[in-house]
């Protein structure tokens, strides 16, 4: 489902990636690691479609993400480590994502509420600013849409990082529930929180794939 090849991105005279060469299939549950600058976040806005390489490509499905990037973008589910500057009302981010994405706001409404966030109708939050809300907040309504987008690809940068324990018992919890037939790629530090869930671990360090390794 994506397929990396001899991916070569540099910044000026830095190498950020170093022809990385990796495959992550359908039921692929991808603990991505390393430390700071060794490449994760490059890698991931790769797939997005977000940087040129400098040589090398990568294939969503079949598809180049920086050609075919409205097509890509409606198989992928992506909630970043810090939550994009929006100042839409929650009402308002609905129902442009249920428009340009299809997404079933019903759905995102579950979801939310699952993590114990109440943007009903009748709820307070509802008619509150994205921009306005509490790192928490943030990021269970984008975990929310992610889930309610029922995509094949689902992108997660460290998306505890604004989580109490408890959202994040509920975001594991619902992750279980839907984790058949899809790539879900965590970039992540804490593989102790992710391992019930990952089958694959894999490591980076100065731009290259140190190991990859499947758990069982």
């Amino acid at each position: 489902m994506i397929e990396v090849k001899n991916l070569t991105k540099k910044f000026g005279t830095h190498i950020s990636l170093d022809n990385i060469n990796i495959k992550f299939n359908k039921n692929d549950y991808i603990a991505l690691m390393g430390a700071n600058g060794a490449g994760k976040t490059t890698l991931i806005r790769s797939i997005l479609g977000y940087y040129h390489p400098n040589s090398g490509n990568v294939l969503i499905n079949g598809l180049n993400p920086m050609k075919d990037r409205i097509k890509v973008l409606e198989n992928i589910s992506f909630v970043p480590q810090l939550p994009p500057p929006i100042k839409l009302s929650i009402a308002e981010l609905m129902q442009y994502i249920s428009v340009s994405a299809g997404v079933d706001k019903e759905k995102i409404t579950h979801y939310a509420n699952e993590m114990k966030l109440d943007i009903s109708s009748t709820g307070g939050n509802i008619n509150k600013s994205f921009f306005a809300l509490s790192g928490g907040m943030k990021q269970k309504l984008l975990i929310a849409i992610s889930l309610a987008k029922k995509s094949n690809i689902i992108i997660y940068d460290e998306p505890t990082a604004n989580l109490d324990p408890k959202a994040r018992d509920d975001f594991y919890r619902l992750l279980k529930q839907n984790e058949d037939d899809k790539v879900l790629l965590f970039v992540t530090h804490r593989l102790e929180e992710v391992e019930q869930i990952v089958n694959r671990q894999v490591y980076m360090d100065m731009g290259k794939i140190i190991s990859d390794e499947t758990i069982v």
